[in-house]
């Protein structure tokens, strides 16, 4: 294959949180790119994490290797700074260094997640649990993984979020957390831009993760019925849209014009061209904006 369908071959990556959803999307598209991609979470052949869902790493990396690229799962909680050191130390080992891509994509915080109340009357310990997933997860795993970009002086980090706007997200600490995310990749771009490194932050739209499709009782192959449920969820994207977003941003020469911002899958289409894996090109902020902007006000403007 040329560069030009294979733009990541020779490049590594790291998805931590790879197992399902957003983070398996990006990884299986970054193997499609050619890249060599290390999908790292909790849920193994080897057990279930406390989600207790089906989805596994060895999965994930099996679909990357399917895909193009290299695969290689490594279970890591990435919650515990040691395991998160080991796997960046493990890296280093196996690749002589080279890193030139990092994905925070930890989440796990559905069930931890109260949508019914305010702040006041919800439980502080679950929303505290919330936090240290979504927030802490990925604050620990750049501490130990950006050196090894750091020292090649190059390289993109991407932390997944939900939202690119300032809108208020419908619950305090999920809105707190995916705000937060956002901050990280600033945060990030400014220290890491004196090294030639590119942080930002990206959203997908109504994402038909495998838990979306499972409550909606559909697959992938008949999502479309899940419409009849939810008439927005005609509008959702698979995550195979938000990876060759991703992967689209890795491959970018001038990615550094857009570090520090909060991107979304909505606005790069256009700017790429990629299509989901059904050959559309789902929008979901021209969906809100004809259909549920005067239920729920305007999206705003990006951070």
């Amino acid at each position: 294959m040329t560069d030009d369908v294979r733009p990541l071959a020779g490049k590594v990556a790291l998805v931590a949180g790879g197992t399902r959803g957003g983070g398996r999307g990006i990884a299986v598209e970054l193997g499609a790119a050619g890249a060599t991609v290390y999908v790292s979470g909790r849920s193994s052949a080897a057990g279930r994490s406390d989600l207790d869902r089906p989805e596994t790493i060895e999965e994930t990396a099996a679909a990357v290797t399917a895909a193009g690229g290299l695969g290689i799962p490594v279970r890591t909680d990435h919650g515990s700074p040691r395991q998160v050191r080991a796997l960046a130390e493990r890296i280093a080992d196996e690749q002589d260094g080279q890193l030139d891509l990092l994905v925070n994509s930890v989440w796990g915080g559905d069930a931890l997640t109260d949508w019914e109340h305010p702040l006041w009357e919800q439980d502080l310990e679950a929303g505290f649990a919330l936090m240290r997933r979504a927030v802490d997860t990925h604050v620990i795993t750049s501490r130990y993984v950006l050196p090894l970009l750091v020292a090649r002086r190059s390289g993109l980090v991407v932390e997944v979020t939900d939202g690119n706007t300032a809108r208020y997200r419908g619950t305090f600490f999920y809105d707190l957390a995916k705000s937060s995310v956002i901050r990280l990749a600033v945060a990030q771009a400014c220290e890491l831009k004196p090294y030639g490194i590119a942080a930002v932050a990206i959203t997908p739209g109504f994402l038909r993760s495998e838990a979306m499709l499972e409550h909606l009782g559909v697959t992938e192959a008949n999502w479309r019925d899940g419409a009849a449920t939810d008439p927005d969820f005609a509008h959702s994207e698979s995550p195979a849209y938000l990876g060759r977003a991703v992967a689209a941003l890795a491959a970018d020469p001038r990615i550094m014009a857009k570090s520090g911002r909060a991107l979304a899958t909505w606005g790069l289409y256009e700017e790429y061209g990629f299509t989901d894996a059904d050959g559309t090109q789902p929008d979901f902020a021209a969906h809100w904006a004809r259909s549920l902007e005067g239920r729920f006000g305007p999206l705003g403007d990006p951070l």
